[in-house]
Parts: C-alpha cells; sequence; structure tokens
C-alpha cells in the first residue's frame, strides 16, 4: 500500500526546543502550502509578540522556524479543512498514536497544542488549557488557546505567553 502524502510536511528532528500541533491543515494553508497562512490566524503574529520569533515570520517562510528551535505538525497529515470537516478517523485514536510516535522519536522539549480541540485528541477528553501534568515521554506538553480566527472569541494570549517563558528557560 502506497504511503498518502501529507498535506503540509512535518517539520520534526531531534534536538527542537518546541514542536507545535495542530489538528490538521485549514484550506487555506493546503491551498498555499504553508503552516497557519488564513490572513486572520494570529499564529505568527502570537510568535513574534511572545518573542519566540525575533520578527514576523510570513506563513510561507515556516521552514525558518528550524533556525530557532521550533517545529511543526498537524494530527491529521492526510486531509484538510476545519475540524468539523474532517473524517471521524483523522482525529482518531490512530492518528493520536501515530503523533505520539512522532513526538516520542524527536523529543522535542515541549509539545504545544494549537488548539483545546487537538490537545484533546492526544492528552483525553478532560485535558485544559495550560502546562499538562502528563509527559509524551520526557516532553512537556502545552495546549494553548487556537490562534484560528473561527475561535476568536476564546483567544487569550497569556497561556501563549506561559508558553514562551518555559521555552526561554531550557
Amino acid at each position: 500500500m502506497a504511503k498518502e502524502k501529507h498535506i503540509l510536511p512535518d517539520r520534526l528532528r531531534p534536538g527542537l526546543k518546541l514542536v507545535f500541533c495542530g489538528t490538521a491543515a485549514g484550506r487555506v494553508s493546503a491551498l498555499q502550502q504553508a503552516y497557519y497562512a488564513h490572513s486572520q490566524n494570529k499564529f505568527w503574529k502570537t510568535l513574534h509578540a511572545v518573542g519566540l520569533t525575533p520578527r514576523l515570520f510570513a506563513p510561507q517562510e515556516y521552514e525558518l522556524l528550524w533556525d530557532h528551535g521550533i517545529g511543526l505538525t498537524d494530527i491529521a497529515k492526510n486531509v484538510y479543512g476545519m475540524d468539523h470537516q474532517l473524517p471521524r478517523e483523522a482525529l482518531a485514536g490512530d492518528a493520536a498514536a501515530a503523533l505520539r510516535a512522532r513526538v516520542l522519536k524527536v523529543q522535542p522539549a515541549i509539545l504545544a497544542f494549537t488548539s483545546l480541540n487537538a490537545g484533546r485528541k492526544v492528552m483525553g477528553p478532560r485535558a485544559i488549557a495550560g502546562e499538562q501534568a502528563a509527559k509524551l515521554g520526557e516532553t512537556r506538553v502545552f495546549i494553548l488557546p487556537s490562534p484560528s480566527p473561527l475561535a476568536a472569541n476564546h483567544w487569550d494570549i497569556v497561556p501563549w505567553q506561559m508558553l514562551a517563558k518555559a521555552v526561554k528557560a531550557l
């Protein structure tokens, strides 16, 4: 059986300080072949605002994050769209297990889910925003408010600031 092509490539390697993980690429990200590419997504502005990047990066520059010890991935690698549009199995147990395996292989210092939904798919249905008590191997885990424009009514930069403080302390 041929391996399905990823919508966006994993940006994972050993030695990363931080890996961000979403549920799946959105439609705009899939079309532009860049992470968090929707013009109203707060991801890139927030990375810069909390000091994780020295300047504001464009989504198409996502590969440059490795220079800052940051990687990127998604739970669902072979589909795209809003969470409610994804096939049920795209975020089910096998997908969560595959993500865990990828994280355990590269062992970043911190894994940060970019939405409560993404975090709960891997860390359990009762997980809440913030740093999690449970780790994935030796990797600390944070769950952040989604930077998506669809989640604007739940936006809070404070957990992102707490994450940046943890990364800077490494």
